[in-house]
């Protein structure tokens, strides 16, 4: 039987569904803009959002004047749908298709913005290569916004396992290089109405 990759799984699930079909979908990104706004995003602040294929953000972003954008995300399903709904702004920002545990660069960025990536790594050299990413990738006092399901959240998500962290637990995880700077429980409401937990923390890289 045909080993199904991670790319092959999110490509199948964006393939077959709308985009207001899905869990995570999110008309308006409100408490991931809160969380970029305290951590000082300006015009001229260079974000990437991890797994951001299937978000709205990118196009809050573009709509703030933001020109130093990344998406990043294991389906080119869902960044050809990301960038058809953006129109000519496509061309402002940098699509990445990869897994974020595999083989990717990027410039220097001010701001990693994921949500809901992270807590899909349950290997534990997954999180390791996320980590080197992110090391590679953020400037020193850069900021890090993660969100994952909290501890009474769901342990499932689109049918594969899930970690759920606190946002201790998830400061465990980054190590000393990364300072908790705010952390916030959030009720997120599904498509169909349904509550999930989730946790976000903001982190702030030490110089």
């Amino acid at each position: 039987m045909p080993v199904v990759t991670r790319r092959d799984h999110w490509n199948a699930v964006y393939r077959t569904k709308g985009e207001d079909a899905v869990s995570w979908f999110e008309a308006l990104p409100a408490i991931s803009l809160r969380l970029l706004e305290d951590a000082g995003l300006t015009a001229e602040t260079c974000v990437v959002d991890v797994g951001g294929g299937g978000s709205r953000l990118v196009d809050a972003l573009l709509a703030r004047g933001l020109d130093c954008l990344a998406v990043l995300d294991v389906s080119g399903e869902a960044l050809h749908h990301a960038r058809a709904r953006v129109g000519t702004h496509a061309q402002v920002v940098t699509w990445i298709e990869a897994d974020v545990t595999a083989g990717w660069s990027l410039k220097p960025m001010d701001i990693w913005h994921d949500r809901a990536v992270f807590h899909f790594l349950v290997a534990p050299e997954d999180r390791e290569r996320y980590r080197a990413h992110l090391r590679e990738t953020l400037k020193p006092r850069g900021s890090v916004i993660i969100a994952t399901f909290a501890l009474d959240g769901p342990d499932t998500c689109s049918g594969l396992p899930v970690v759920r962290y606190s946002a201790d637990t998830l400061a465990s995880e980054l190590g000393d290089d990364f300072q908790l700077a705010d952390s916030q429980p959030w009720r997120h409401v599904t498509p169909w109405g349904t509550s999930q937990s989730f946790q976000y923390s903001r982190f702030r890289r030490r110089s």
